[in-house]
């Protein structure tokens, strides 16, 4: 059995988490509230929401946790191709331009929208005011690219100090969020962010170059990490000089 958290209640240890034994392998706790305060103090300490809409609010802390270091990110061929057309376009004024911060509730709204063979979505209203309202505190970002001043791919997360943990991306156009992860690792690298949480492996974001690690080391680097200054200059930088 998992704790049952209400209002102002700590959560427990992240150590006693479900093991695969118990078949939900990662869940810590249920209930609460998702208050900025909830969800600031859940990040630093290595946990983090995820549930299903008809379902209480689920805590988990899972081990391993895939992970992203901003120096190992993967960019194809393809991609670098592409990424030179958009980094072309934002210095003359192109279709094409990226922004951070512009749009944060849209480039939820829009990773919250149904996708094709996925079973609903865990973006809930109640998921989008929480996240909305660590955006206005300055904890919560958003990277979006732009084509003909339409938004056609986007990503979001949480940064605390030195940490940032991806929540969610979406792409209405092929490669649209591998530019806007592509600018926001770039963005985190140059400001000493030298890891992303992932959360979920998934062969989409391996393919990327994430890969899973233990909690433990998770965990010791979460707690250096968040004690570094917050960034408060976001804006995309070059890719390429």
């Amino acid at each position: 059995m998992i704790p049952w958290l209400e209002a102002g209640m700590p959560f427990p240890e992240v150590s006693e988490a479900l093991t695969q034994e118990d078949g939900a392998p990662g869940l810590l706790a249920a209930g609460a509230e998702l208050t900025p305060e909830r969800l600031l103090d859940a990040y630093r300490h290595g946990i983090f929401p995820w549930f299903s809409e008809g379902q209480p609010i689920l805590w988990w802390s899972t081990d391993p946790r895939m992970v992203l270091l901003t120096d190992r990110f993967i960019i194809s061929a393809s991609l670098k191709k592409t990424l030179k057309k958009v980094h072309d376009s934002m210095l003359s004024g192109g279709r094409w331009d990226v922004r951070f911060d512009t749009s944060f509730e849209e480039v939820m709204l829009a990773c919250a929208a149904p996708r094709r063979n996925a079973e609903g979505t865990w973006i809930s209203d109640e998921i989008i005011a929480g996240y909305g309202a660590l955006h206005r505190m300055g904890y919560a970002h958003s990277a979006e690219v732009w084509c003909d001043e339409q938004l056609i791919g986007g990503a979001y997360g949480v940064c605390i100090g030195h940490m940032f943990y991806g929540e969610s991306m979406f792409a209405r156009v092929t490669d649209a969020s591998k530019i806007a992860l592509a600018f926001l690792v770039h963005f985190l690298k140059s400001h000493g962010v030298a890891l992303i949480d992932c959360q979920q492996e998934t062969r989409h974001l391996a393919s990327l170059g994430a890969a899973p690690i233990s909690r433990t080391e998770f965990l010791e680097h979460l707690r250096v990490a968040i004690d570094f200054p917050q960034i408060v200059d976001w804006k995309p930088l070059r890719i390429f000089e």
